[in-house]
């Protein structure tokens, strides 16, 4: 008799032990009917939160594991770490499924991607539609960046955005289950078969860009990403990275990004896409004044954008110190 195949549930926390908690109680509640387990990871928060979480599952008597990472290296970089601690009897699952600490799943939502990846061999993940607390849809579903992409992102412009309608990284919402080039990652259940295959998250990324990679590098091995509609989950967004609150981009968004073009297409591609971004950029800055429009990037974007790829094109070169008299 085959065994039923088994689900890692992995929710990263980092300084939001109370959020953390919900998603988890929300979790077991909806994996409770699925050969699953539950591994919670600290992301070296250093408040306490690892002491926090520990101490209220074991008071719940919950079955859930939890471990501390021993550094912050970012999202992919701690959700690696309880993938990598598999199973509690040490072996691997058939299927990892990541959850932010700030999403909820809604019932039925974990057994529905379950499924969709049981159902069809040839899928290699699965993510849900995702909405806020007040039901509105929050956008998780996305092409892959290209030079064009990135050109009618930053123009916000009718006509262009109409040719490169194609290409335009956000996609409207599917209404029914359909593939798709990556999705967010605050609800995606992956095939542990995949990730032996093509590795896990990259962690060169600390945040952003580590889930458009995964799914880049699963689509290039013949594995594609299915949104399901019918899984629902219920995500804040924003807590543990305060997107939300920037005042200026941090400099690991630029980093990600530019890491994510030259890994995945070259630094002439990258460098393409970042011309287009600042054409597209220039373009919306003047519409802006001619129309009186209000800004839509934080403060300093397109200067911090281009002068983040300028050092990573031509990095100072530094001169090696020389060797002085008794140094060797």
């Amino acid at each position: 008799m085959t065994r039923p195949a088994r689900l890692l549930t992995v929710v990263l926390n980092y300084r939001t032990p109370d959020m953390t908690l919900r998603a988890v109680e929300a979790a077991l509640r909806e994996q409770a009917d699925l050969p699953a387990e539950l591994v919670v990871v600290d992301n070296a928060s250093g408040d306490g939160s690892f002491e926090a979480i520990k101490a209220h599952v074991a008071e719940k008597g919950w079955p859930v594991r939890v471990i501390a990472s021993d550094r912050n290296g970012g999202f992919g970089a701690g959700n690696n770490v309880g993938i990598r601690a598999g199973l509690s009897d040490g072996s691997a699952p058939d299927y990892v499924y990541i959850l932010n600490s700030d999403a909820f799943p809604d019932p039925g939502s974990i057994r529905r991607l379950y499924d969709t990846l049981e159902g069809d061999r040839t899928l290699g993940f699965a993510g849900s539609y995702i909405h806020g607390p007040d039901g509105d849809p929050h956008v998780t579903a996305f092409r892959f960046p290209s030079v064009a992409g990135e050109l009618e992102g930053a123009a916000r412009f009718g006509p262009i955005s109409r040719i490169f309608a194609h290409r335009r990284v956000p996609m409207d919402l599917p209404d029914t289950t359909a593939p798709v080039d990556w999705l967010a990652g605050a609800s995606l259940m992956m095939r542990q078969s995949v990730l032996d295959e093509i590795g896990l998250f990259d962690e060169t990324f600390f945040l952003y860009f580590e889930e458009t990679d995964l799914c880049l590098r699963a689509a290039r091995a013949g594995w594609p990403t299915v949104y399901v509609r019918d899984s629902e989950v219920t995500h804040i967004g924003s807590v543990s990275t305060g997107m939300k609150g920037w005042t200026r981009t941090p400099p690991y968004w630029f980093a990600s990004r530019w890491h994510y073009f030259t890994k995945n297409h070259g630094t002439a591609y990258a460098v393409m896409a970042t011309l287009a971004h600042v054409a597209g950029g220039l373009l919306w800055r003047a519409r802006r004044v001619i129309q009186r429009k209000p800004p839509a990037d934080p403060p300093r974007f397109l200067r911090d954008l281009i002068a983040h790829d300028l050092s990573a094109l031509m990095p100072i070169r530094r001169p090696a110190p020389s060797l002085q008299k008794g140094d060797a």
